[in-house]
Parts: structure tokens; C-alpha cells; sequence
């Protein structure tokens, strides 16, 4: 048996040749587990009962998963396509991709931006990278997502859609 993808196969077995996860930074698991004890202590109040353990047991879990869910955002690019979450782009239909540093991003996704345009954008993520189309059927002109590695997530767009 061969583990080599038949001509017809879409999916490869091929290893992402990138991934990143937009986590949350750990300041913020902090600052939030902080403001969650705080808050469930403003309605403890000293009392007695239920209120002396409901709100630690109800908020503290849901602050955590809370922020476990603004960071499950997963970007990946293997042989075939661009995934972002569930949005998947196959790569022969990247024209360009360009790396962008914050001032970039802020210019891109500014007073200008194109309302068509299809954007991941997470605000403690300083890079991000727009990939241009070139999809005749498609009117989202172009991407736009976070990234911490903005110019390794181009070049792996851009080494996916042109095969050596």
C-alpha cells in the first residue's frame, strides 16, 4: 500500500507547510482570570449559601473558555490550500501575497478598505498578510489575515501555488 496521493485525490497526506495558531498572548489568561475572580467576588460580597461558591464555579470556567475560543483560530497552508479557520482558498487562485506590518495592516483594512475584502483579523497580532485573488467567479477581491510570521505565511502561500 502506498502512502503517495493518487492524481485525483484532494486532499494530500503532504505535512502543512505552514501552521500558526492566532492564540491569545499570556498576559491576557491572566488579566482575564484576574477580572473573572474580581467580578465573581464583587457578587460574593461575604455572602453565605450558594452565593459564597456559585459565582467562582460559573464564572471563572466561562472567562477561561471564553478566551480559549478567541484563540482557536488555526491558519495552515498545506500543498492545496490556504485554511483559516473553516474558510478553506485552494492556492491556484492566490495571484500575490503580501506580507504587512502593522502600519500596513492599518492601512489596508483602514477608511479605504474594500467592504468585498474577506478578513481574519485578531488586534493582538501585529502582522498580517493579503492575499490578493485571481478568481474570475469570486468578488472578494482579496484576504486579509493576522499572522505573527506574516512573510513566512507569503512565502509558504506563494511556494503552494508555484510547485519547483
Amino acid at each position: 500500500m502506498s502512502l503517495s496521493p493518487s492524481p485525483s485525490s484532494p486532499r494530500s497526506p503532504v505535512a502543512a507547510a505552514y501552521s500558526e495558531r492566532l492564540g491569545l498572548p499570556w498576559w491576557c489568561w491572566l488579566a482575564g482570570a484576574a477580572l473573572a475572580g474580581l467580578a465573581a467576588a464583587e457578587v460574593w460580597m461575604g455572602a453565605g449559601g450558594v452565593r459564597a461558591w456559585l459565582p467562582f464555579v460559573l464564572l471563572l470556567p466561562a472567562t477561561l473558555a471564553g478566551l480559549w475560543w478567541l484563540g482557536r483560530v488555526r491558519v495552515a497552508v498545506d500543498g492545496a490550500e490556504l485554511r483559516v479557520d473553516d474558510a478553506r482558498l485552494p492556492v491556484r487562485y492566490v495571484a500575490d501575497a503580501v506580507p504587512l506590518d502593522a502600519e500596513g495592516r492599518r492601512e489596508v483594512l483602514g477608511v479605504g478598505a474594500d467592504p468585498l475584502a474577506f478578513v481574519v483579523q485578531r488586534p493582538w497580532i501585529g502582522g498580517a498578510v493579503q492575499v490578493v485573488l485571481d478568481d474570475p467567479d469570486d468578488p472578494t477581491p482579496f484576504w486579509v489575515v493576522s499572522s505573527r510570521r506574516p512573510t513566512e505565511l507569503a512565502a509558504a502561500l506563494l511556494a503552494a501555488r508555484d510547485p519547483a
